[in-house]
C-alpha cells in the first residue's frame, strides 16, 4: 500500500475552511456603483430636484452598504485575523488605515449631498463630484489590496459560520423598502448579470419573486436614477 506523503518538518497541510469569493462580489458593487456615480450627477439637469433626489438616495444606499461592509470587517474580521494569522498583522493594519480614509470620504459625501439634493444646481454638484472622486480613489487603493492580501488568508482561517455572519450583517443594513433595488444593484454588478449569485445564494422562492416582481421594480429604480 502506498503511504500518503506527510508535510515536511511536521507542518500541517493547509485545508480551506471557507469560500471567501463573496468578497469580490461585494467589491464589484462598490466599484460599479461609485464608478458610475459622477456620470449620474452630471446627468441631472440644472434645477431638476426630483432627479437629484433619486441620485442622492442611491448614493446614500451605496454609502450605507459600504459602511456596513467595513463595520463587519472592523468588528469581526480584523480581530480574527490578528488572532489566527499573526503574520498578516501588517496587512490588517493597512486595511484598518484604509477603512478610516474611506470613512472620512463617505462622511464628506454625506455632508455635501443635502445642498445638491435640495437645489440640483451645478454649483452644489461640484463638492459632490469632489467627494465621489475621493471615494473612488480610496476604493481603488483598498479593494484590490484586500482581495490580494486578505481574502486568500481568510479562506484558511475564517469559518463558514463567520462568512454567513458577514453576509447577514450586510443584508440587515438594507434600508426598508430597498430590498429589490439592492438586489438589482448586486446582480447587475456581476460579470454574468448575477446568475451565479442567484443560483448559489438565494432560495428558489426568492429567485422566483425576483423574476416576477423584483426585476420590474429594479428597472423602475434605474429609470428614476438615470432620468430615463
Amino acid at each position: 500500500m502506498t503511504e500518503k506523503p506527510t508535510p515536511a518538518d511536521g507542518a500541517e497541510a493547509k485545508v480551506k475552511t471557507c469560500d471567501a469569493s463573496g468578497m469580490a462580489m461585494i467589491h464589484r458593487v462598490f466599484r460599479s456603483g461609485f464608478g458610475e456615480a459622477p456620470e449620474l450627477v452630471r446627468s441631472v439637469r440644472e434645477g431638476d430636484r426630483v432627479h437629484a433626489g433619486a441620485v442622492a438616495d442611491h448614493f446614500a444606499l451605496l454609502s450605507t452598504g459600504l459602511h456596513a461592509h467595513h463595520e463587519g470587517e472592523d468588528e469581526r474580521l480584523w480581530p480574527a485575523l490578528n488572532d489566527r494569522a499573526p503574520a498578516c498583522a501588517l496587512h490588517v493594519s493597512r486595511m484598518q488605515a484604509q477603512h478610516q480614509v474611506i470613512l472620512s470620504r463617505i462622511a464628506e459625501l454625506d455632508s455635501v449631498l443635502p445642498a445638491w439634493r435640495s437645489s440640483a444646481r451645478a454649483v452644489d454638484a461640484a463638492p459632490v463630484l469632489a467627494a465621489l472622486d475621493g471615494i473612488n480613489s480610496a476604493l481603488a487603493a483598498h479593494l484590490p489590496d484586500e482581495e490580494a492580501n486578505i481574502v486568500p488568508v481568510m479562506e484558511y482561517v475564517i469559518t463558514k459560520a463567520e462568512i454567513k455572519w458577514f453576509a447577514e450583517h450586510g443584508r440587515k443594513a438594507t434600508p426598508k423598502g430597498y430590498l429589490w433595488p439592492n438586489l438589482g444593484i448586486m446582480l447587475s454588478a456581476q460579470p454574468d448579470g448575477g446568475e451565479q449569485f442567484l443560483r448559489q445564494e438565494l432560495p428558489v422562492p426568492v429567485r422566483l419573486l425576483w423574476r416576477w416582481i423584483g426585476k420590474r421594480k429594479y428597472a423602475a429604480y434605474r429609470a428614476a436614477l438615470t432620468g430615463a
